[in-house]
């Protein structure tokens, strides 16, 4: 959520140097099902350019035409998608489109809490029922200031509106220790997600950051000197050298680390001996490092192309950060998204 809250920010900056005016679409409650969940965000221009998405794409027709009365009065506006007789998603969805416009100094303290790695708050005060409200919007609380997204709401009475609120953490990164050509395909499979990507190669690669589309920086320091600060329990780690002592080298230096998610490329026989080098040369190292380690990385899906392998190590990351256990749709009891 927060890499598609930034690319909204950023497309508002953009438009409002041209003059374009904007409306800000949040879904802020849900009654059933729903492609989406509460919380998810959209802009859309004057002239009808969309920016992000608050479904698959059967609501956003609805919301370019209710939204043209937003434009026309810069009052917010509170609309109901009854889904289970339009498009059969069970679902009724509350959708809030309020006039946008990012001060410079709301854009400068998100982008600086993003860089920051620091999370923030989201708050849309609305009503439930439908229409034209002056007392209704969004605001950011950002290290404990709050910043209104539509100019004209103030939050001196709200004491009747229903709030939806939801913390965003920091932007989700991928740190890839390997420069081969798998490293590629798990790169821009990553950039696809929104995760910010990290390769370290070792000193002896010849490969620069233009050889990774979607990476945002490539590094090669040498294995004594990794900086490992930066990584913390929003990032996931996956060595893919195909060399066993670089492996064990950069095991080494992440020994006092504990990402969200660990994986190593290979076999399981590869994984026993990497460990087991290892643990000859730190014999004394804490039994819980080894254990968190994901190896072979990825899940079981047939995969054989190294776009293939992307898919099935991204769909274990997601599932150990998102505590579920990998299974068919079709199995599972209850809502998809829970």
């Amino acid at each position: 959520m927060t890499h598609e809250i930034r690319l909204l920010f950023q497309t508002l900056k953009s438009w409002q140097k041209i003059g374009k005016k904007a409306v800000f679409i949040s879904v802020v409650a849900l009654e059933g099902s729903s492609y989406r969940r509460p919380g998810v965000c959209m802009i859309m221009s004057q002239d009808g350019e969309m920016v992000g998405a608050v479904s698959g794409g059967c609501v956003e027709t609805e919301i370019e035409r209710q939204a043209q009365r937003v434009f026309q009065t810069c009052k917010a506006k509170v609309i109901v998608y009854d889904g289970r007789f339009r498009i059969g998603c069970e679902g009724i969805i509350h959708i809030l489109i309020e006039p946008v416009f990012l001060s410079d100094e709301l854009f400068s303290a998100f982008e600086k809490q993003v860089e920051n790695r620091q999370s923030f708050r989201m708050e849309s005060w609305f009503y439930r029922e439908v229409g034209e409200y002056g007392d209704v919007g969004t605001r950011m609380v950002l290290n404990g200031k709050k910043y209104a997204l539509n100019p004209s709401f103030t939050t001196d009475q709200i004491a009747q509106h229903e709030c939806f609120s939801q913390t965003l953490k920091p932007l989700f990164q991928l740190f890839i220790f390997g420069a081969e050509h798998d490293a590629v395909q798990l790169c821009q499979s990553a950039k696809l997600l929104g995760w910010k990507v990290t390769v370290v190669a070792s000193p002896d690669e010849s490969k620069s950051c233009e050889y990774f589309p979607g990476a945002s920086s490539l590094i090669s320091p040498t294995f004594d000197a990794i900086d490992t600060s930066e990584i913390d329990e929003q990032t996931a780690v996956v060595l893919m050298t195909h060399s066993f002592n670089k492996d064990v080298q950069y095991l080494m230096a992440l020994k006092d680390t504990q990402p969200a998610y660990l994986g190593l490329l290979g076999s399981n026989n590869r994984r026993e001996r990497v460990l087991s080098m290892l643990l000859d040369y730190m014999p004394d190292i804490s039994t819980d490092f080894p254990e968190q380690i994901h190896g072979p990385a990825g899940i079981s899906i047939g995969a054989e192309s190294a776009s293939e392998i992307a898919v099935s190590i991204l769909a274990e990351i997601l599932s150990v950060i998102r505590h579920q256990k990998p299974i068919a749709l079709t199995e599972k009891i209850g809502s998809i998204h829970g």
